[in-house]
């Protein structure tokens, strides 16, 4: 153990002692501080030091090619203070390199995903797409709140505000994961320092009553033929298109006028009640021999993958702008509140797991404002005739 005053110019000469691998050069300035002189000619700085088990601990400070000599003894006295003070630099180096990337986390929360979600698909593709791209090489403890809002703020430019908060909440629930999973680095999640932004993603578009006519009259003239009871089921029960599209005449209860729904958006079965209207378009459906379909493709007796195509070119037969397939649900919503249905009842068919949901689908209709103000009106002219 060669004790010497290292410098620049010793460095530059030393060399490993005869039948030796390698041979270390103790700096008697600076305690610890060595310079590591290997067979092969190479040649290292670092700092050695006894930890609080009272254990010899290396560590590398950088490669004698990488460094100048003064840059790795200003760097030898830091760590020596920082030991003398009670700290293992080496630890905290440890600790670190400890800490996974946020890729890791991803593809951690994306297997997580797959054990409960219905559409882990869409979780891991958000995640590939948008945040593995931005995040991804970053260690977790390098992922910071003002970089992420600074992010969804970019984001707001290419993204509609609903889609930016799922990326917030998404990112989110991987931070919140790594919490419960203690993932080493992870003592916090950022997002919570990143307030939601707010925005109003109701949609307001509801079909009249003549609109309706117009579609579904479009829609039998379509080259899909499954397009017209697929659009009028929509529209008389309120179920959503995935829900329909993978229904099974197992689950339709002709004689009680029930359809049942194993496994909705909510992760619970529900049934919806089927109208006169709704069972006659269901006793029409063809049936076809193997296949458990209500409304398949006629082609593969399987699901429809989509339907946009053909509701597309129905839209525009019939004169309809703004208009989704989901709006078929919001429709229904709005005639069954025009008809007077009570909002919890209504929340009960929607299938919705609170009534805030049924809310947004239950908005004051044009035509129902003004009948209420013709209505206030009315009495109020009572009044001034009486006085």
């Amino acid at each position: 153990m060669p004790k010497v005053q290292l410098s620049a110019a010793f460095g530059a000469a030393a060399e490993c002692q005869p039948g030796k691998r390698k041979t270390d050069y103790w700096d008697t300035i600076t305690t610890g501080f060595v310079l590591e002189v290997r067979e092969s000619g190479g040649k290292s700085y670092y700092i050695r030091f006894q930890d609080a088990a009272s254990r010899q601990r290396a560590l590398l400070i950088g490669g004698y090619n990488d460094i100048s000599f003064d840059q790795a003894r200003k760097a030898a006295r830091r760590l020596r203070s920082e030991v003398v003070l009670g700290a293992n630099p080496l630890a905290e180096k440890q600790e670190k390199k400890a800490i996974p990337t946020y890729a890791t986390l991803a593809e951690q929360h994306i297997a997580h995903a797959k054990t409960y979600q219905r559409s882990w698909w869409s979780t891991e593709g958000l995640i590939r797409k948008h945040l593995l791209p931005r995040w991804g090489r970053l260690r977790l403890d390098e992922i910071h709140p003002q970089d992420i809002s600074r992010w969804l703020a970019d984001k707001g430019a290419e993204l509609k505000p609903a889609s930016v908060e799922k990326l917030r909440c998404l990112l989110g629930k991987g931070f919140q994961l790594a919490l419960e999973w203690q993932v080493p680095g992870v003592d916090r999640n950022p997002i919570r320092s990143v307030p939601k932004r707010a925005f109003d993603n109701r949609r307001q578009r509801y079909l009249t009553a003549e609109e309706a006519g117009r579609l579904l009259e479009a829609a039998g003239q379509s080259p899909n033929p499954q397009l017209r009871p697929i659009l009028h089921l929509l529209l008389l029960t309120g179920a959503r298109l995935s829900e329909l599209l993978h229904a099974e005449w197992r689950h339709v209860d002709l004689e009680r006028q029930s359809w049942l729904i194993p496994m909705s958006k909510s992760g619970r079965s529900r049934r919806i009640p089927l109208s006169k209207s709704a069972m006659e378009v269901i006793e029409q459906l063809p049936r076809f021999m193997a296949c458990p379909y209500l409304v398949p493709n006629l082609e593969t007796k399987k699901p429809f993958v989509s339907i946009k195509h053909a509701f597309k070119s129905a839209k525009k037969i019939a004169r309809i702008s703004d208009f989704h397939l989901h709006d078929c649900r919001h429709s229904m919503a709005s005639f069954a509140i025009a008809g007077g249905t009570d909002i919890y009842v209504l929340s009960k068919l929607l299938g919705h797991a609170q009534i805030s949901s049924t809310q947004i689908y239950a908005h004051c209709r044009p035509d129902l404002l003004m009948a209420a103000a013709e209505s206030g009106a009315a009495q109020l002219g009572g009044v001034a005739k009486q006085s």
